[in-house]
């Protein structure tokens, strides 16, 4: 069965202690959230996770979305719980308060996402795409479109879209065909069909709000002549209720492996109504300012499959009965002892926790750094926040969303026969998880990304972001007289050096052939976040022995937070050797064959 109880302690650990050194906190903007405030929105957020979303999610993927004449409809209960969910003001959690946002934190917003996704990942596509796009109108879109949109679409009323994929091209935007025809009154006819359009229709709102690439006639080729419309569903009439039916409709859904409880469309514009958001031929740079919110919304996607996989799995190896601990019987009296009593059940129990953890920890370090990179006062923080955003927003979409579908996995193994058939739900969750590896940019396009674009930008200067900090708490723990935490320093002391010398290797082979690090890229992504997350174990483990020298009465949790940490450190951390050695290799082995090999 899919079991989940929100993680409340641990995400008050991230959000409250671990970070407190980061140089992110303290910002003014948040000087009002205080920690009981914040504590009050998590609680509240599981509630809905708990109660309303999770006993939606196996009965959607069993119905799924349907299609008949033109109309997409949700499955049974999706709707009446979107309505409860809208009315609660949770799509409006870390929206600006100018437009009916509550403006918590983005580090609140991601750990209520976890949640939502652990409980109903597909649930979690309408509000959460709806959040990017009202991210990039923000940011970009004009005072009279802000007006017109994004009250509604804060308050959940109307949901939004990014609209980018074509039959013919996916990752290559320079491909795309959709036009944008000029109008006299300042608006544009947009023609063209898209695909893979997540909650592209459905009937949880009244309007949807498509975000669309497109080019105008005349401009330049490729990337450079694309640019961003606003297109909705309905035209708004005056006094802003929804009008006329625009040229938007839907030609089909998607009968997809996963989230069948989200529709993803097939969507044709024939001629439709569009306004043009940003500046022409930029459209680019304005998708990509949803784009990037929506990868790490992706990551924590992954983040939160893989805590609904782990909570799955610990209860079944709890309750199975099958064979003896091979150090005795645990459970005398009964026929057999539960498998948790087993190794190699505990192997795969103990990587999803750590994965489950480590994801959250640096998930919630980006959070904050998303926070100071909006918010703070200090200019230099700003820079040092965004920085960090760019370097580590392919890591969180990627590492995440590999791990997730990797617990997907584990926790079918966990179940065995019986997690390979839909009974128990823990199918499901591999199913759902696999998508997220593939949307948003594929995990390869994530780590090209990372070294074709962020390790060079502004001369490295992104990578400081991250070196820095890390090289500073090694130095710091350089005297820790703890056993354990001296084993762990010198673990992530190893790992934080083959990072250096890999990053330094392609930034060798790869200004001599590109090649070089196309081939290193996904190795060098695991690696950095491999090291990212020893790092914040790290830290972890060093709170948690001094909480228990000062005396706290939560034992049970730091004992078992120190316990996690040095699994990560002994079981999961070794494979930076790995990544590093096949770094190290270069490309021969991958491009040796020749294509008629193939």
């Amino acid at each position: 069965m899919q079991v989940y109880k929100a993680p409340l302690r641990d995400m008050r650990f991230v959000l409250h202690e671990q970070f407190t050194d980061d140089g992110f906190g303290g910002l003014a903007a948040f000087a009002e959230h205080t920690p009981d405030l914040l504590d009050a929105v998590l609680e509240e957020s599981a509630k809905v996770a708990e109660e309303l979303l999770l006993p939606l999610n196996a009965s959607g993927d069993l119905e799924g979305c349907t299609y008949e004449n033109g109309v997409v409809r949700t499955p049974q209960g999706f709707k009446q719980a979107y309505r409860q969910f809208a009315e609660a003001g949770w799509p409006a959690l870390a929206a600006p308060v100018e437009w009916g946002g509550q403006g918590l934190p983005e580090a609140v917003n991601k750990l209520t996402e976890e949640m939502i996704c652990a409980a109903n990942v597909s649930f979690s596509l309408y509000p959460g795409l709806t959040h990017g796009a009202t991210t990039a109108l923000q940011g970009h879109a004009s005072d009279a479109l802000k007006q017109a949109y994004m009250p509604k679409m804060v308050s959940g009323e109307w949901s939004g879209t990014m609209c980018l994929t074509e039959p013919h091209c996916g990752t290559d935007l320079g491909l795309l065909r959709t036009r944008a025809d000029p109008r006299e009154d300042g608006s544009y006819a947009i023609t063209g069909s898209k695909i893979f359009i997540s909650a592209g229709d459905h009937d949880l709102t009244d309007n949807i709000i498509h975000l669309v690439l497109a080019r105008i006639a005349g401009g330049p080729a490729g990337v450079k002549g694309i640019s961003l419309f606003l297109v909705p569903k309905f035209l708004p009439k005056d006094d802003g209720t929804p009008g006329a039916r625009n040229g938007v409709t839907v030609a089909g859904i998607e009968h997809k492996m996963g989230l069948k409880a989200s529709a993803t469309c097939q969507i044709n514009f024939d001629g439709a109504t569009g306004w043009l958001v940003g500046e022409a031929h930029k459209g680019l740079a304005a998708m990509f300012t949803m784009m990037n919110t929506e990868r790490v919304s992706v990551g924590v996607q992954g983040l939160g499959l893989a805590e609904l996989a782990y909570q799955s799995a610990v209860h079944y190896a709890k309750e199975r009965l099958q064979g003896r601990a091979l150090s005795g019987a645990k459970n005398p009296d009964g026929p057999a002892d539960p498998i948790i009593v087993h190794p190699d059940v505990r192997r795969m129990l103990m990587t999803i926790r750590a994965y489950a953890e480590g994801s959250r920890a640096l998930g919630q370090w980006c959070a904050r750094a998303l926070d100071a990179e909006a918010h703070a006062e200090d200019p230099e923080t700003r820079l040092r926040a965004g920085d960090f955003v760019a370097l580590m927003t392919p890591v969180v979409k990627a590492l995440f969303t590999d791990l997730g579908h990797e617990a997907g996995q584990l926790a079918i193994q966990v179940y065995g026969g019986h997690g390979y058939i839909r009974e128990h739900g823990v199918e499901q969750i591999a199913r759902d998880a696999r998508i997220a590896m593939i949307y948003e940019g594929t995990n390869g396009i994530q780590a090209l990304d990372l070294v074709g674009r962020k390790l060079p930008a502004h001369m490295g200067r992104s990578l400081r972001a991250f070196f820095h900090p890390v090289s500073t708490f090694l130095e710091d723990m350089a005297g820790e007289q703890d056993k354990g935490l001296k084993a762990m320093t010198a673990g992530l002391q190893q790992a934080f050096g083959a990072l250096q010398l890999s990053t330094a290797t392609i930034a060798q082979k790869g200004l001599k052939d590109p090649e070089e690090a196309g081939a290193a890229a996904t190795d060098y992504l695991r690696l950095l976040g491999l090291v990212a997350m020893g790092y914040c174990f790290l830290k972890a483990a060093r709170i948690a022995h001094r909480r228990l020298a000062e005396g706290s009465e939560e034992t049970d949790f730091y004992r078992a937070k120190i316990v996690t940490a040095g699994f990560f450190f002994d079981r999961i951390l070794p494979q930076a050797t790995a990544a590093f050695l096949a770094i190290k290799s270069g490309k021969r082995a991958i491009m040796a064959l020749e294509i008629d090999a193939f």
